[in-house]
């Protein structure tokens, strides 16, 4: 057993992923940024007299925050990149040829139906049912809390990225209407179904006992993301890039906050020791 300082006693199973205790941080890496977020959330606690563990998931999270959004902000530098033709750019006109070629009627109707899931209503109606849906079944405040701040970031990081780009959407030409009007770059339902599916997932193979249940969750809604992506490539409502990019930064903030949470774990296990510890 690493020296965490925690006792072979099993953890309770809303901080365990099977056999996995979340606040075990089993990388040397991992046990020093821990000590470090400890040594300073203690100094901010005292001062804003909030405990440790709640300071610690805010300064994980802000911190994350800063990270992902300079991630964008690099991304929004890729943007350059995009409009004179290079690198990955090379492939945004000849992958969205393909799926024009590749459309009828009848696929376009469905996968509109499908990538409606991931809009400005659809994926809040998700993000609501499965954070209060999981906040009752653990009668605990974390999947709610979770899921706000993986919200609200999220929903950051898409409107400043498009900001920072203005890119302009495919020829409408080329698109299946309803049309967007909003900067293309990056996906925002790509964006924002990869950090709340994302998150869905992360809470649910907690809560799930068995392996074969929690590897059919990661496989269900990580598909579900990949899909939803290239729908909007099929629609023509994206670049390639801007999916691309919505993938990446929703993997960057979904790790902040997924890390956010093992802190706050980890801390509050030091603050209140379980029986016999």
């Amino acid at each position: 057993m690493p020296s965490t300082g925690f006792p072979p006693t099993p953890p309770p199973e809303d901080e365990r992923i099977g056999g996995r205790d979340l606040a075990e941080w089993r990388s040397a890496a991992g046990r020093f940024v821990v000590r470090g977020l400890a040594q300073v959330s203690a100094a901010v606690a005292r001062v804003a007299r909030w405990s440790t563990a709640n300071t610690a998931l805010v300064i994980t999270v802000g911190l994350g925050l800063a990270v992902t959004w300079a991630f964008s902000v690099v991304s929004a530098v890729v943007y350059g990149d995009v409009a004179d033709r290079n690198g990955i750019a090379l492939v945004d006109e000849p992958v969205l040829d393909s799926a024009v070629r590749f459309r009828t009627p009848e696929s376009a109707q469905w996968v509109t139906d499908f990538t409606d899931l991931g809009g400005k209503v659809g994926m809040p109606f998700i993000a609501v049912v499965v954070a209060v849906g999981l906040s009752l079944a653990w009668r605990r405040w974390a999947p709610l809390v979770l899921m706000v701040i993986a919200g609200a970031g999220s929903l950051f990081m898409t409107v400043t990225g498009k900001e920072l780009t203005a890119r302009d959407r495919p020829p409408q030409s080329l698109a299946v209407p309803p049309y967007e009007t909003s900067a293309s770059f990056p996906s925002g339902h790509t964006l924002n179904a990869t950090v709340v599916l994302g998150l869905t997932a992360y809470l649910l193979v907690i809560w799930l006992r068995r392996r074969g249940s929690r590897i059919a969750v990661v496989a269900v809604l990580g598909v579900f993301v990949l899909a939803m992506g290239l729908s909007r490539v099929f629609l023509g409502h994206h670049w390639l890039t801007d999916v691309v990019a919505g993938w990446a930064i929703g993997l960057g903030w979904l790790a902040a906050v997924i890390t956010g949470h093992r802190v706050k774990l980890t801390l509050d296990r030091r603050r209140h020791p379980r029986s016999g510890e």
